[in-house]
């Protein structure tokens, strides 16, 4: 598989893009811009199938897969040719023989969701890159920004990386930097992750285009690996301190959320932080009253819940079958929630 050109030499690149979630939209509506037509042409995208929504259940396409509709729409009103929407089931050798009569010089993919196989790589004489919300060798793996918020870490970044056999392995084409300020949610650092990655990838595009995009290897010896969540992983542990019931709560919206049990109820934690009044909660960590706990509300800050270590105060909530309150609105609805325990 050719990876390099000689420098200086431009070409104009046809792009199968494959992605499927919100996130990775803006990078594929960057790449059908007008600015872009003279360094590559999106040909393709590869998107998960609908899937069926709502109550009736009707089949829904992914957001790449709404935005692609749209956005060759738009194409052909500028007199350019519409772009083949693939949504196969599985990558298959019937899904390689559609991407294969597309004629694709490079595979483009930002969270399409499926592993490529050698022979699928094998279809595009340039290869391909990966636009992936950390900064690689960190967080290798499908859920790097929910891992960052968990981690409490202070900054992670966007890293656009060849496609390599091994997950996340691939030479280093472009990274940039996100410093985070520890009240992201995972909602909030996708839309920035996608902003900066609709900036960056056009970057790269137009390099390799002209010759120019050489990579750094990955240091594999650095590499932390991230996992696929799981709906019970939003379980709340009270005994935890508030400051990881707090990157938790943060990591877990918009999906799978933050649930605790009230008596026979489950109620989702949707917003909140730590409780600081000033003075030292629960010195060494011990506590005055169990985990779980609803001591009682701060007027400025919410619904206060003892932790394993410190309070955590809750500024939103909603019962599963409900809609979602602030903290005033839900204590005028129920009655005797201060003084019960959540489990």
């Amino acid at each position: 598989m050719r990876t390099e050109m000689c420098a200086h030499t431009q070409i104009h690149l046809r792009v199968l893009f494959a992605g499927s979630p919100e996130i990775a939209a803006p990078a594929l509506e960057a790449l059908i811009a007008p600015d872009m037509e003279e360094a590559c042409e999106v040909v393709g995208v590869l998107t998960n199938a609908d899937t069926p929504k709502g109550r009736r259940g009707t089949p829904e396409p992914t957001p790449v897969g709404t935005a692609a509709a749209s956005l060759s729409a738009a194409l052909q009103e500028r007199g350019r040719p519409p772009i083949a929407v693939l949504k196969p089931e599985k990558l298959d050798a019937a899904a390689r023989e559609a991407a294969a009569a597309l004629k694709p010089d490079l595979l483009v993919t930002f969270a399409y969701g499926r592993i490529f196989g050698p022979k699928f790589l094998g279809l595009f004489p340039l290869g391909g890159i990966n636009v992936h919300p950390s900064l690689l060798p960190r967080y290798r793996g499908p859920t790097p920004i929910q891992a960052a918020i968990l981690n409490r870490d202070a900054e992670t970044g966007i890293s656009i990386q060849r496609i390599a056999l091994e997950m996340d392995a691939g030479d280093i084409l472009a990274q940039e930097r996100i410093s985070l300020t520890g009240r992201e949610t995972a909602a909030s650092l996708s839309g920035i992750a996608a902003r900066i990655s609709a900036v960056l990838l056009p970057r790269i595009i137009r390099k390799i285009a002209g010759g120019g995009a050489a990579g750094t290897p990955q240091n594999h010896s650095q590499a932390v690996y991230c996992h696929l969540l799981r709906k019970e992983d939003g379980r709340i542990d009270w005994s935890a301190g508030a400051l990881e019931i707090d990157a938790r709560i943060r990591a877990f919206t918009p999906w799978p959320l933050s649930l605790t049990r009230h008596g026979e109820a489950d109620l989702y934690i949707l917003e909140g932080r730590p409780w600081e009044d000033g003075r030292t909660v629960n010195p060494g960590g011990t506590a005055a009253e169990p985990p779980g706990t609803v001591l009682g509300a701060d007027k400025g800050r919410g619904i206060l819940i003892q932790t394993g270590n410190g309070v955590y105060a809750a500024e939103k909530l909603q019962y599963r079958t409900r809609k979602a309150l602030d903290w005033r609105s839900f204590l005028n609805g129920v009655p005797g929630f201060i003084g019960s325990r959540l489990t």
